[in-house]
């Protein structure tokens, strides 16, 4: 599948499940604490500047975003979690939204969990990560912040990532600088690889 990345679209934030599109579309979702850089990395991935939100401010996220690509697969913006300044009952509203988005079967083509490349993943990344095995659907790790590592780092730092999270041996961590650009084509590829063999079952 070819994907034009320049062709894109927000297409609406939905608060519950009865928001969520439910037509044949592959459905990539994006998962990652609120600091760790997931809007540059969908915007990176796009080629954009601020099409994904960037705030100031971890916890823009309150909804989960969809943006349509190319008219062929959904881009899933799930809500970040971790450090946004929020009450406990927002946070609590954002957990059953993404449970209840999770809970649903017939959504998620690929998943992408972004974590920090420069830290040891925390909890909230575990278990973001036992939710993505609980599906048992295709996803992958992508370690972003590569540039702010020395080379000699990167390899002990993917290896701490892939133990904490305790990857199977097929989930793939993809080395990624939003800034750079570092992983781009990388993860362009899995995320069209894996939509173009939803498309090619329904």
């Amino acid at each position: 599948m070819s994907l034009n990345t320049q062709k894109v679209e927000f297409v609406r934030s939905a608060s519950g499940p009865k928001d969520f599109p439910r037509e044949s579309l592959p459905q990539v979702a994006f998962a990652g604490r609120s600091n760790v850089g997931k809007s540059s990395v969908i915007n990176r991935l796009l080629n954009r500047k601020n099409f994904a939100r960037v705030g100031s401010a971890p916890g823009k996220t309150v909804h989960i975003n969809y943006f349509l690509v190319d008219e062929k697969l959904y881009l899933v913006d799930l809500p970040g979690y971790g450090y946004a300044q929020v009450s406990q009952a927002e946070k609590d509203r954002w957990a059953r939204l993404i449970q209840s988005w999770f809970d649903d079967p017939t959504l998620m083509t690929l998943g992408v969990l972004i974590v920090d490349a420069r830290h040891k993943p925390t909890a909230n990344d575990v278990t973001m990560a036992d939710y993505f095995k609980a599906t048992g659907k295709p996803w992958v790790v992508v370690a972003n912040k590569l540039d702010k590592l020395k080379k000699s780092e990167i390899e002990p730092n993917l290896a701490l990532i892939r133990e904490t999270l305790a990857l199977p041996d097929g989930v793939e961590i993809v080395p990624f600088s939003a800034e750079k650009g570092t992983g781009r084509e990388e993860l362009l590829g899995l995320i069209t690889a894996h939509a173009e063999g939803r498309s090619a079952q329904t």
